[in-house]
């Protein structure tokens, strides 16, 4: 099963790829559930909510400082330059989509690349809805004020709550509905609708692999479900 995966693998010609904080975990950037997650001592609708940032913008700026501030320090692990480099090899045919908002992906050379739930290092405004770069950790100070018309910027993330971006999330799907092989690594499979991708690939027809140390609620739909880390998991298909 596991030779056959990587032929699989190799010959396809359409690939996506789904990945969740697992795949960052191994660059030191703390997953949300569990002991020592990003929850631990918080709950979430008091920071990341629309109900949270409208009755205490200051205290929400100040925690995804310190998130920004976290991210950044962290550098890309092995995992992320393996897809960046299935990337290159598979071009038009391949996509990732992460929930993460990390963007570790980006900073290891992902290209085709779609963040459903946005990035930590940037900004929206509430006014316009422009979007900016964060400065440097080192040189923010939040809130930030957009560029274009002055007015307060909110972190451009999706909150729980709010809606994924429809289009990005129809092109995730499509992606996942007509590709030959799909890997799901690093994520628990229970966020939606993100969790559902991999869904959509196996009823579609696609070859489905999961990366992930855990059994998760993707398993069972799994051709092959590799109990291991992201980079060790990838190494093994990959080289």
């Amino acid at each position: 099963m596991q030779e056959t995966a990587r032929k699989r693998l190799q010959q396809a010609e359409r690939v996506t790829v789904l990945t969740g904080a697992g795949i960052s975990a191994e660059s030191g950037v703390p997953t949300f559930r569990g002991a020592g997650g990003l929850w631990e001592g918080f709950r979430p609708e008091e920071l990341a909510t629309p109900e949270a940032y409208a009755r205490d913008p200051e205290k929400v700026w100040r925690w995804y400082a310190w998130r920004y501030q976290q991210v950044m320090e962290a550098e890309p692990n092995e995992a992320h330059y393996l897809l960046a480099r299935l990337e290159e090899e598979k071009g038009n045919g391949f996509l990732l989509v992460t929930q993460n908002v990390d963007g570790l992906h980006h900073r290891a050379g992902s290209r085709r690349l779609l963040e459903l739930h946005g990035s930590i290092t940037r900004a929206r405004c509430e006014r316009c809805g422009h979007r900016q770069p964060l400065p440097p950790p080192d040189e923010f100070e939040p809130p930030p004020y957009c560029e274009r018309c002055g007015s307060r910027m909110r972190p451009d993330v999706v909150w729980f709550g709010e809606f994924l971006d429809a289009d990005l999330l129809a092109r995730a799907e499509r992606a996942f509905m007509t590709s030959e092989v799909a890997l799901v690594i690093g994520t628990s499979a229970v966020v939606e609708p993100a969790a559902s991708l991999g869904r959509l690939a196996k009823a579609a027809g696609a070859y489905l692999i999961e990366i992930n140390p855990e059994a998760t609620p993707l398993t069972p739909l799994a051709d092959l479900s590799l109990r291991a880390g992201a980079a060790a998991g990838l190494r093994w298909l990959l080289e």
